[in-house]
Protein backbone atom coordinates (compact mmCIF):
# COMPACT_ATOMS: atom_id res chain seq x y z
CA UNK A 1 0.00 0.00 0.00
CA UNK A 2 1.32 3.20 -0.89
CA UNK A 3 1.06 5.99 1.88
CA UNK A 4 0.07 9.66 -0.01
CA UNK A 5 -0.65 12.67 1.92
CA UNK A 6 -0.88 10.95 5.22
CA UNK A 7 -3.37 8.27 3.95
CA UNK A 8 -2.77 4.38 2.57
CA UNK A 9 -4.17 4.02 -1.08
CA UNK A 10 -4.37 0.16 -3.19
CA UNK A 11 -3.62 0.54 -6.25
CA UNK A 12 -6.94 0.68 -7.59
CA UNK A 13 -8.31 3.37 -4.95
CA UNK A 14 -5.14 5.46 -6.80
CA UNK A 15 -5.98 4.43 -10.53
CA UNK A 16 -9.62 5.59 -9.83
CA UNK A 17 -8.70 9.07 -8.99
CA UNK A 18 -6.19 9.75 -11.59
CA UNK A 19 -5.88 9.34 -15.34
CA UNK A 20 -2.15 8.46 -15.46
CA UNK A 21 0.41 7.66 -12.75
CA UNK A 22 2.41 10.33 -13.94
CA UNK A 23 0.09 13.18 -12.11
CA UNK A 24 1.65 12.06 -8.94
CA UNK A 25 4.97 9.66 -9.49
CA UNK A 26 7.54 8.92 -12.42
CA UNK A 27 10.52 8.55 -14.43
CA UNK A 28 11.04 11.52 -17.01
CA UNK A 29 14.20 11.27 -19.45
CA UNK A 30 15.72 14.78 -19.42
CA UNK A 31 18.81 16.34 -21.49
CA UNK A 32 20.78 19.03 -20.17
CA UNK A 33 21.27 21.62 -22.85
CA UNK A 34 23.87 24.79 -21.54
CA UNK A 35 27.89 24.89 -20.51
CA UNK A 36 29.64 21.74 -19.71
CA UNK A 37 26.61 19.73 -18.97
CA UNK A 38 24.98 20.13 -22.27
CA UNK A 39 24.25 16.79 -24.02
CA UNK A 40 24.05 15.08 -20.46
CA UNK A 41 21.13 12.31 -20.53
CA UNK A 42 19.34 11.99 -16.93
CA UNK A 43 16.28 10.50 -15.53
CA UNK A 44 14.10 12.78 -12.80
CA UNK A 45 12.38 10.57 -10.73
CA UNK A 46 9.66 11.82 -8.32
CA UNK A 47 7.76 9.37 -5.82
CA UNK A 48 5.26 11.77 -4.55
CA UNK A 49 6.22 11.90 -0.90
CA UNK A 50 8.16 15.29 -1.99
CA UNK A 51 10.96 13.24 -2.39
CA UNK A 52 12.87 13.83 -6.05
CA UNK A 53 16.68 12.72 -7.59
CA UNK A 54 17.92 12.71 -11.17
CA UNK A 55 20.35 10.12 -12.37
CA UNK A 56 22.90 11.42 -14.62
CA UNK A 57 22.73 8.38 -18.03
CA UNK A 58 26.39 9.90 -19.04
CA UNK A 59 27.65 9.77 -15.44
CA UNK A 60 27.92 6.14 -14.45
CA UNK A 61 24.21 6.36 -13.44
CA UNK A 62 25.16 8.32 -10.66
CA UNK A 63 22.61 10.51 -9.02
CA UNK A 64 23.29 14.25 -9.02
CA UNK A 65 20.06 16.45 -7.56
CA UNK A 66 18.53 15.01 -4.65
CA UNK A 67 15.65 16.95 -2.59
CA UNK A 68 12.63 16.60 -0.52
CA UNK A 69 9.84 19.24 0.15
CA UNK A 70 12.28 21.32 -2.28
CA UNK A 71 14.72 21.22 0.17
CA UNK A 72 18.37 19.70 -1.10
CA UNK A 73 19.52 16.96 0.76
CA UNK A 74 23.00 16.97 -0.52
CA UNK A 75 25.90 19.16 -1.83
CA UNK A 76 26.81 20.46 -5.25
CA UNK A 77 30.18 21.35 -6.04
CA UNK A 78 31.10 24.61 -8.15
CA UNK A 79 32.25 22.36 -11.39
CA UNK A 80 28.22 21.21 -11.52
CA UNK A 81 27.63 18.67 -13.95
CA UNK A 82 30.22 18.02 -16.52
CA UNK A 83 30.35 16.02 -19.77
CA UNK A 84 32.21 13.36 -19.82
CA UNK A 85 34.29 14.79 -22.27
CA UNK A 86 35.41 17.04 -19.91
CA UNK A 87 37.34 14.71 -17.95
CA UNK A 88 40.65 15.12 -17.36
CA UNK A 89 42.66 11.88 -16.15
CA UNK A 90 45.93 13.39 -15.33
CA UNK A 91 46.36 13.70 -11.31
CA UNK A 92 43.90 15.27 -9.17
CA UNK A 93 41.95 16.87 -11.88
CA UNK A 94 39.44 14.52 -11.44
CA UNK A 95 38.27 17.20 -9.30
CA UNK A 96 37.56 19.69 -12.61
CA UNK A 97 34.75 17.58 -12.72
CA UNK A 98 33.15 16.65 -9.88
CA UNK A 99 30.07 17.81 -9.45
CA UNK A 100 29.24 16.85 -5.79
CA UNK A 101 25.89 15.46 -5.86
CA UNK A 102 24.08 12.89 -3.95
CA UNK A 103 25.96 9.46 -5.23
CA UNK A 104 29.77 9.50 -6.88
CA UNK A 105 31.19 6.18 -7.52
CA UNK A 106 34.71 6.24 -7.32
CA UNK A 107 36.83 3.63 -8.94
CA UNK A 108 37.09 0.99 -10.70
CA UNK A 109 40.83 0.62 -10.59
CA UNK A 110 41.03 3.51 -8.21
CA UNK A 111 39.96 5.32 -5.31
CA UNK A 112 41.40 7.71 -3.61
CA UNK A 113 45.27 9.48 -4.49
CA UNK A 114 46.71 8.94 -8.14
CA UNK A 115 49.15 6.54 -8.67
CA UNK A 116 51.71 4.94 -11.02
CA UNK A 117 52.21 1.46 -11.50
CA UNK A 118 53.07 -1.22 -14.36
CA UNK A 119 53.43 1.56 -17.18
CA UNK A 120 50.17 3.41 -16.13
CA UNK A 121 48.44 6.20 -14.46
CA UNK A 122 45.84 6.06 -11.97
CA UNK A 123 44.71 9.56 -11.68
CA UNK A 124 42.45 10.34 -8.38
CA UNK A 125 39.21 8.33 -7.96
CA UNK A 126 39.10 6.77 -11.51
CA UNK A 127 37.02 6.57 -14.61
CA UNK A 128 34.23 5.23 -13.74
CA UNK A 129 32.20 8.12 -12.76
CA UNK A 130 32.58 10.05 -15.57
CA UNK A 131 31.83 6.75 -17.96
CA UNK A 132 28.40 6.77 -19.70
CA UNK A 133 26.26 4.15 -19.23
CA UNK A 134 24.67 2.26 -22.14
CA UNK A 135 21.88 -0.45 -22.64
CA UNK A 136 20.21 2.11 -20.67
CA UNK A 137 15.89 1.07 -19.46
CA UNK A 138 13.59 2.82 -17.05
CA UNK A 139 9.97 2.62 -16.05
CA UNK A 140 7.26 1.86 -13.26
CA UNK A 141 5.50 -1.16 -12.81
CA UNK A 142 2.88 -1.71 -10.30
CA UNK A 143 4.06 -5.21 -7.80
CA UNK A 144 1.23 -5.99 -5.96
CA UNK A 145 -0.02 -2.59 -4.17
CA UNK A 146 3.18 -0.85 -4.62
CA UNK A 147 3.89 1.36 -7.39
CA UNK A 148 8.03 1.10 -8.39
CA UNK A 149 9.87 3.47 -10.15
CA UNK A 150 12.60 1.94 -11.60
CA UNK A 151 16.20 2.29 -14.22
CA UNK A 152 18.72 0.28 -15.08
CA UNK A 153 22.37 0.82 -17.52
CA UNK A 154 25.77 -0.85 -17.91
CA UNK A 155 28.77 1.06 -17.50
CA UNK A 156 31.83 -0.68 -19.32
CA UNK A 157 35.93 0.36 -17.38
CA UNK A 158 37.71 -1.49 -20.26
CA UNK A 159 40.92 -0.94 -22.29
CA UNK A 160 43.24 -3.08 -24.71
CA UNK A 161 45.69 -5.00 -23.26
CA UNK A 162 43.99 -3.83 -19.68
CA UNK A 163 41.25 -4.64 -17.52
CA UNK A 164 37.61 -4.97 -18.65
CA UNK A 165 34.99 -4.53 -15.45
CA UNK A 166 31.59 -4.17 -16.24
CA UNK A 167 29.28 -2.20 -13.61
CA UNK A 168 25.42 -2.86 -14.23
CA UNK A 169 23.53 -0.57 -11.84
CA UNK A 170 19.99 -0.74 -11.29
CA UNK A 171 18.14 1.54 -8.94
CA UNK A 172 14.53 1.86 -7.88
CA UNK A 173 12.18 3.96 -5.50
CA UNK A 174 8.78 3.64 -4.66
CA UNK A 175 5.41 5.48 -4.56
CA UNK A 176 4.95 7.25 -1.25
CA UNK A 177 8.51 6.82 -0.29
CA UNK A 178 11.32 8.71 0.28
CA UNK A 179 14.24 6.58 -0.66
CA UNK A 180 16.41 4.79 -2.46
CA UNK A 181 17.46 1.31 -3.86
CA UNK A 182 20.41 0.63 -5.44
CA UNK A 183 22.30 -2.51 -6.85
CA UNK A 184 25.70 -2.93 -8.88
CA UNK A 185 26.83 -5.96 -9.57
CA UNK A 186 30.41 -5.54 -11.40
CA UNK A 187 32.45 -8.54 -13.09
CA UNK A 188 35.60 -9.00 -14.67
CA UNK A 189 35.06 -9.70 -18.39
CA UNK A 190 38.23 -9.98 -19.12
CA UNK A 191 40.44 -12.92 -19.05
CA UNK A 192 43.10 -12.02 -16.72
CA UNK A 193 42.69 -11.03 -12.88
CA UNK A 194 41.86 -7.36 -12.41
CA UNK A 195 42.34 -5.56 -9.33
CA UNK A 196 39.39 -3.50 -8.01
CA UNK A 197 38.77 -0.91 -5.93
CA UNK A 198 35.26 0.91 -5.01
CA UNK A 199 34.10 3.98 -3.23
CA UNK A 200 30.61 4.94 -2.93
CA UNK A 201 30.89 9.14 -2.42
CA UNK A 202 27.70 10.53 -1.20
CA UNK A 203 27.72 13.96 -0.64
CA UNK A 204 25.57 15.36 2.05
CA UNK A 205 25.14 19.40 2.27
CA UNK A 206 22.62 22.25 3.00
CA UNK A 207 20.31 22.23 5.47
CA UNK A 208 20.96 18.54 6.18
CA UNK A 209 24.56 19.94 6.91
CA UNK A 210 24.31 22.77 8.91
CA UNK A 211 25.74 24.48 12.14
CA UNK A 212 24.69 22.16 15.40
CA UNK A 213 24.15 18.89 12.78
CA UNK A 214 25.56 15.84 13.84
CA UNK A 215 26.65 12.45 12.84
CA UNK A 216 24.41 9.43 14.17
CA UNK A 217 26.16 5.97 14.19
CA UNK A 218 27.47 3.08 16.37
CA UNK A 219 31.14 3.78 16.31
CA UNK A 220 33.79 0.77 17.23
CA UNK A 221 36.85 2.38 16.24
CA UNK A 222 38.21 5.67 14.50
CA UNK A 223 41.08 6.63 12.50
CA UNK A 224 41.66 10.16 10.89
CA UNK A 225 43.91 9.91 7.69
CA UNK A 226 46.53 12.34 8.96
CA UNK A 227 47.53 15.01 11.05
CA UNK A 228 45.07 17.66 10.50
CA UNK A 229 42.17 14.88 11.00
CA UNK A 230 43.72 14.32 14.53
CA UNK A 231 43.83 17.85 15.21
CA UNK A 232 39.53 17.48 14.41
CA UNK A 233 38.99 14.18 16.21
CA UNK A 234 37.31 15.52 19.22
CA UNK A 235 34.24 17.02 16.84
CA UNK A 236 34.36 14.72 14.28
CA UNK A 237 30.48 13.70 14.33
CA UNK A 238 29.58 17.66 15.05
CA UNK A 239 29.29 20.21 12.44
CA UNK A 240 30.20 23.96 12.27
CA UNK A 241 28.98 26.99 10.36
CA UNK A 242 31.74 27.07 7.44
CA UNK A 243 34.85 28.37 8.08
CA UNK A 244 36.77 30.62 6.15
CA UNK A 245 40.79 28.70 5.36
CA UNK A 246 39.43 25.38 6.68
CA UNK A 247 41.29 22.48 5.63
CA UNK A 248 39.14 19.12 4.59
CA UNK A 249 39.77 16.59 7.27
CA UNK A 250 38.72 12.34 6.62
CA UNK A 251 38.25 9.95 9.32
CA UNK A 252 37.65 6.02 8.70
CA UNK A 253 35.34 5.11 10.59
CA UNK A 254 34.37 1.20 11.90
CA UNK A 255 30.72 0.55 12.52
CA UNK A 256 28.74 -2.10 14.42
CA UNK A 257 25.81 -3.95 12.35
CA UNK A 258 22.72 -4.90 13.55
CA UNK A 259 20.79 -8.35 13.82
CA UNK A 260 21.38 -8.39 9.92
CA UNK A 261 24.87 -7.19 9.56
CA UNK A 262 23.83 -3.77 8.39
CA UNK A 263 25.36 -0.79 9.07
CA UNK A 264 23.32 2.06 9.79
CA UNK A 265 24.46 5.73 9.58
CA UNK A 266 23.20 9.31 9.10
CA UNK A 267 23.89 12.87 9.78
CA UNK A 268 21.02 14.83 11.05
CA UNK A 269 19.88 18.32 11.58
CA UNK A 270 17.33 18.73 14.18
CA UNK A 271 17.08 22.36 14.22
CA UNK A 272 15.75 22.58 10.66
CA UNK A 273 12.84 24.26 9.66
CA UNK A 274 11.60 25.51 13.22
CA UNK A 275 12.97 22.60 14.49
CA UNK A 276 10.87 20.11 12.81
CA UNK A 277 14.30 18.32 11.47
CA UNK A 278 15.73 16.79 8.18
CA UNK A 279 18.02 13.82 7.78
CA UNK A 280 19.88 11.33 5.98
CA UNK A 281 20.16 8.03 6.28
CA UNK A 282 22.42 5.24 4.40
CA UNK A 283 22.31 1.24 5.21
CA UNK A 284 23.71 -1.37 3.74
CA UNK A 285 25.40 -4.97 4.11
CA UNK A 286 29.09 -4.48 6.33
CA UNK A 287 29.94 -7.90 4.42
CA UNK A 288 29.83 -6.24 1.02
CA UNK A 289 30.83 -2.75 2.13
CA UNK A 290 33.44 -3.31 4.77
CA UNK A 291 35.32 -0.10 5.05
CA UNK A 292 33.94 3.56 5.91
CA UNK A 293 35.23 6.69 5.61
CA UNK A 294 33.85 10.18 6.65
CA UNK A 295 34.88 13.40 4.90
CA UNK A 296 34.48 16.60 6.46
CA UNK A 297 35.03 19.93 4.98
CA UNK A 298 33.65 22.75 6.69
CA UNK A 299 34.79 25.46 3.72
CA UNK A 300 32.72 28.32 2.74
CA UNK A 301 31.11 27.39 -0.37
CA UNK A 302 32.73 23.90 -0.15
CA UNK A 303 30.76 22.79 2.52
CA UNK A 304 29.89 19.60 2.89
CA UNK A 305 29.96 15.75 4.91
CA UNK A 306 30.78 12.35 2.53
CA UNK A 307 29.53 9.26 3.60
CA UNK A 308 31.57 6.77 2.24
CA UNK A 309 31.80 3.48 2.16
CA UNK A 310 33.53 0.96 0.43
CA UNK A 311 35.28 -1.93 -0.30
CA UNK A 312 38.44 0.29 0.44
CA UNK A 313 39.50 3.53 1.92
CA UNK A 314 40.07 6.04 -0.26
CA UNK A 315 43.65 6.18 0.11
CA UNK A 316 44.71 5.28 -3.08
CA UNK A 317 45.98 1.89 -4.86
CA UNK A 318 49.67 1.55 -2.99
CA UNK A 319 48.12 2.18 0.39
CA UNK A 320 44.69 -0.19 -0.36
CA UNK A 321 47.82 -2.89 -1.11
CA UNK A 322 49.49 -2.40 1.62
CA UNK A 323 45.82 -2.93 4.09
CA UNK A 324 45.07 -6.08 2.53
CA UNK A 325 41.78 -3.70 0.76
CA UNK A 326 42.78 -4.44 -3.42
CA UNK A 327 40.06 -6.91 -4.58
CA UNK A 328 41.90 -9.86 -7.06
CA UNK A 329 38.95 -9.98 -9.18
CA UNK A 330 39.21 -13.66 -11.03
CA UNK A 331 38.02 -13.93 -15.00
CA UNK A 332 34.45 -14.16 -14.69
CA UNK A 333 34.28 -13.48 -10.68
CA UNK A 334 32.13 -10.72 -9.58
CA UNK A 335 31.02 -8.67 -6.74
CA UNK A 336 27.68 -7.12 -6.08
CA UNK A 337 26.87 -4.62 -3.96
CA UNK A 338 23.47 -3.12 -1.88
CA UNK A 339 22.48 0.24 -0.65
CA UNK A 340 19.57 2.34 0.90
CA UNK A 341 19.72 5.88 1.10
CA UNK A 342 16.48 8.07 2.44
CA UNK A 343 15.23 10.82 4.09
CA UNK A 344 14.67 11.02 8.01
CA UNK A 345 11.56 13.47 7.14
CA UNK A 346 11.51 15.16 10.95
CA UNK A 347 12.53 14.62 14.41
CA UNK A 348 10.49 12.23 15.18
CA UNK A 349 11.93 10.29 11.98
CA UNK A 350 15.72 10.91 14.04
CA UNK A 351 14.00 9.79 17.13
CA UNK A 352 13.03 6.64 15.56
CA UNK A 353 16.55 6.20 13.88
CA UNK A 354 18.39 7.15 17.10
CA UNK A 355 16.42 4.15 19.10
CA UNK A 356 17.39 1.23 16.54
CA UNK A 357 21.23 2.12 16.86
CA UNK A 358 20.71 2.31 20.45
CA UNK A 359 18.88 -1.51 20.18
CA UNK A 360 22.04 -2.20 18.38
CA UNK A 361 24.46 -0.69 20.87
CA UNK A 362 23.84 -3.02 23.71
Amino acid sequence: MAILFNKAFSKHELLHRVGDMSQIAGVHPVEFTEGKERGIRALRFYTGSGFQFTVLIDRAMDIFDASFNGASICWHSSAGPTGPEYYDPREKNWLWSFAGGLLTTCGLQNAGDPADEDNQHYGLHGRIANTPAKSVSWGTDWEQNDYVLWAAGTVRESRLFGPNLVLKRSIHAKLGQSKIWIQDEIENQGYEESELMLVYHYNMGFPVVDTGSELLAVIEDLEPFNKNAQNGIDTFDVYEEPIAGISEQCFSIEQDVDENGIVNVAIVNRQFNNNQGIGVYLAYPKAELPRYTQWKMMGQGNYVVGMEPGTCLPEGRKTARKRGDLINLLPGGKIITHMEIGVLESNNDIRSFESKLRGMDL
